[in-house]
């Protein structure tokens, strides 16, 4: 009895740690992310996004933010974002194509924003990315939901 309630705790953590719901992101001012793919849990509650901008550069210059959409709405979004400016967070206000996103970051800054994890779906093609002005379209990433 004492084996398996051992195992048993042991399957527990195991899927504990398996259980993915921060996506963890660093961006630099050479326009990139460090990951180009990541993978969150179908499971969690909450999805949180953590992005730490390790370059040097202002926001002004080389701002950062993460945007979570649909992989189709990645250039509408940026699109009306850049429109709705800096104070925005070049995020138009109100989309409802945005799932979430953080606020624009410079050099040696992080961020934090929280979502529920059931604005996502599983088998559903999403993607990260930057929606400063002109970076949508070489800093970006895919977001599997499994």
């Amino acid at each position: 009895m004492k084996n398996l309630i051992c195992l048993a705790l042991l399957g527990f953590a195991f899927t504990a740690q398996a259980e993915n719901c921060v996506i963890d992101l660093k961006a630099d001012d050479q326009m990139k992310f460090d990951q180009t793919e990541i993978t969150v849990a179908a499971s969690c509650k909450t999805v949180q996004i953590k992005l730490a901008h390790i370059g040097k550069l202002p926001v002004t210059a080389m701002g950062h933010n993460v945007v979570i959409a649909l992989t189709t709405d990645i250039q509408p979004i940026s699109m009306d974002g850049q429109k709705a400016g800096a104070a925005a967070n070049y995020v138009a206000a109100d989309d409802k194509r945005v799932i979430a996103h953080t606020s624009v970051i410079g050099g040696g800054a992080t961020t934090t924003a929280s979502f529920p994890g059931s604005a996502l779906k599983a088998g559903t093609d999403y993607s990260f990315f930057c929606s400063f002005p002109g970076h949508w379209a070489i800093m970006k990433g895919k977001l599997t939901v499994k």
